[in-house]
């Protein structure tokens, strides 16, 4: 089985590793497809998204892994989620995660429910403090949301994970990686997923199924 990480980070933000290296990483251990999701704003959003653009079509000759452009919103205004996710697309953004609200960092509170509302917002990052009402507008607006294998976030996998199956919200298995040591194998994603108390009959959709459909939604 290969694997799908459609949430990961280059020094192009806040990540150690050059894009061309950390999709080599990826390359090597078996990845189907790599998200590079830069952290953006208001301040760096185009400058961000035309370098992981660029580099994202040049690797894509060269290597057998396909490398998906995208970005990551991260503690953005509400006022302005809507618009910066709608400008990353125009941009060339073909995924756009939204940093959700989660247990380790101070995001502004309803931030899941706005970037859920919005079009362009394809995932909820690592969002810890999810609500049952939020999982049934996820399941709704057909927001993915996210079981992460990163330090801190990865405390609540278990509430995502028991919300998204009561509401039949989509989920997936993303690192978050910021480093070398973040990306993980097919094996290790399901362990994660398994800890996080989804059942066996489930991996398949969500390792394999639900990170495909989102890929082609955003070609």
């Amino acid at each position: 089985m290969r694997r799908i990480d459609l949430h990961t980070h280059t020094f192009l933000s806040d990540g150690e590793l050059l894009p061309a290296e950390i999709v080599r990483r990826a390359e090597d251990l078996g990845h189907e497809a790599l998200g590079i999701t830069d952290h953006v704003g208001p301040s760096n959003i185009d400058w961000t998204i035309e370098r992981t653009v660029e580099a994202a079509e040049r690797l894509n000759e060269d290597t057998e892994i396909k490398v998906i452009p995208g970005v990551e919103l991260t503690h953005v205004p509400l006022s302005e989620i809507s618009e910066l996710a709608e400008r990353a697309r125009k941009k060339g953004a073909k995924i756009v995660v939204m940093h959700g609200e989660s247990i380790v960092d101070p995001v502004l509170p309803g931030t899941n429910i706005a970037a859920m509302k919005c079009e362009y917002v394809d995932i909820l990052g690592h969002p810890g403090m999810l609500t049952l009402e939020e999982a049934e507008l996820a399941e709704e607006t057909g927001t993915y949301l996210e079981i992460t294998s990163r330090d801190g976030h990865c405390l609540t996998n278990g509430r995502v994970a028991s919300l998204a199956t009561d509401t039949g919200a989509d989920l997936l298995i993303n690192t978050d990686a910021h480093g070398p040591e973040d990306l993980i194998t097919y094996k290790e994603a399901e362990a994660v997923a398994w800890g996080a108390g989804l059942s066996k009959d489930v991996l398949v959709e969500v390792l394999e199924e639900n990170p495909k459909s989102l890929l082609e939604e955003c070609e």
